[in-house]
């Protein structure tokens, strides 16, 4: 594979492929939102009434905050700037246990729904109040983005319409049944997701003779760099910064966001809660190594001729998806199974984020305000704001596609700083 020959497009194989995904996640929503029992309270329907196993909470954890930007960005890094983005897997074994020693109690002998109660108890109800608002203005944002970002790159690198992204992804959100509706589609997404990776990497293995010569590519390239301990903040990654910059960043997402918090806290005890957090760190590292080796193995394909210098891609997160019609030129509906990894990672992430919204707006705002309510009451009105939020965050994408400037922008920084690091290597 040189990266200067035209490669190949999407099959109705791999369309059918890629729908049924889409339909089997939908399926599932659909299954939970209708199903009768375990819906009644608003307790069952955001928590799944305290009563979740250890091993679905943890593969929803997984899931959650492996976005597209994971399946698509991840690789590119690693392709980019070597195997030392793997010393992520250290800093998220240290946020476990940080997590599960220190947040993980608090919030479970609590008894709380959302981590902002804590803010009212801790200091006063306006605290509470102010970073909820906040809580939910940012997640709106950055779930349209995390919607429109992957829409836009396999847009433009598998010729998919925007237009039909968008209305993939919108059917497949709203189909909401609560928390264990999420928990189980995030499941069977992180299944998808390993085994797009799996299967980038073994056919990018194959053409390349093995693993050895892979590896052989990436020594002699100086992308085996694990060990980097230059204390200079300003290197992009060294063992500094992704170890305790990591740190820092992993423990804000596991210990006081409300996606996950809300995951590991419906378990049915607290020793069951700290497991699912170490067996999703399992979960990461697997994503994390799929994640390294399919970059190595682009590099070790494209190392002599780059489709993003050569202008066969618009942007880093385009080479992952031209390496798979390229490699996969011949085999259809393996290019629909990767597309359905990216898109695995997005619908993780959104009905994550939809199903937190909703609960902190149900036990922040109308809770506290509309009292009394029945629980019936509050099981519709959750019902509600899952449909609402999910309405929302589509129509978040829907703006984001109008400032196109703005991201065309943004690849013309990132491909200014490329050529910068690129000289200064």
């Amino acid at each position: 594979m040189s990266g200067t020959s035209a490669v190949g497009t999407f099959t109705a194989w791999d369309y059918l492929v890629f729908a049924l995904t889409l339909l089997i996640s939908g399926l599932i929503g659909i299954y939970y939102a209708v199903k009768g029992k375990g819906q009644e309270t608003s307790m069952d329907f955001l928590m799944g009434n305290r009563q979740m196993s250890v091993l679905p909470v943890a593969l929803s954890l997984t899931a959650s905050f492996m976005s597209a930007v994971t399946v698509l960005g991840s690789p590119f890094e690693v392709y980019r700037f070597g195997a030392i983005f793997s010393l992520f897997a250290l800093s998220q074994l240290f946020t476990m246990f940080i997590t599960s020693e220190i947040f993980l109690p608090v919030f479970y002998r609590l008894g709380i729904a959302s981590t902002y109660e804590y803010l009212e108890l801790r200091f006063n109800r306006w605290v509470r109040l102010c970073g909820t608002i906040l809580f939910m203005i940012q997640t709106i944002l950055y779930t349209g983005i995390v919607i429109y970002a992957p829409a836009l790159a396999l847009n433009q690198g598998l010729y998919f319409t925007f237009h039909i992204s968008i209305h993939f992804l919108y059917s497949t959100s709203l189909f909401q049944g609560g928390l264990k509706a999420v928990v189980w589609t995030d499941v069977f997404q992180i299944g998808i997701m390993v085994a797009g990776f799996i299967a980038v990497i073994i056919r990018a293995m194959m053409l390349e003779g093995g693993i050895g010569n892979v590896w052989d590519a990436a020594y002699y390239g100086g992308r085996l760099n694990f060990w980097n301990f230059d204390p200079n903040p300003m290197r992009r990654h060294t063992f500094w910064t992704i170890v305790i910059g990591g740190t820092f960043i992993w423990t804000g997402i596991y210990g006081v966001n409300q996606a996950q918090v809300q995951r590991y806290i419906s378990c049915k005890s607290r020793f069951q809660a700290k497991v699912s957090l170490y067996v999703n760190l399992i979960g990461l590292w697997v994503i994390m190594t799929c994640a390294v080796l399919s970059g190595l193995s682009m590099y070790s394909i494209y190392r002599d001729c780059d489709p993003w210098t050569a202008g066969k891609v618009k942007a880093p997160d385009q080479l992952m998806p031209y390496l798979v019609l390229d490699i996969f030129e011949g085999y259809p509906g393996m290019p629909g199974l990767f597309v359905a990894c990216a898109y695995s990672g997005t619908l993780s992430t959104v009905s994550s984020s939809i199903n937190a919204l909703a609960t902190v707006t149900v036990e922040d705002i109308i809770k506290p305000i509309f009292k009394p309510l029945s629980e019936k009451q509050l099981s519709w009105i959750s019902k509600g704001m899952t449909l609402l939020y999910g309405l929302l965050c589509i129509a978040m994408a829907g703006l984001a596609s109008l400032m196109e400037s703005l991201l065309q922008v943004k690849y013309l920084l990132d491909l200014s700083l490329f050529k910068c690091n690129k000289n200064n290597r």
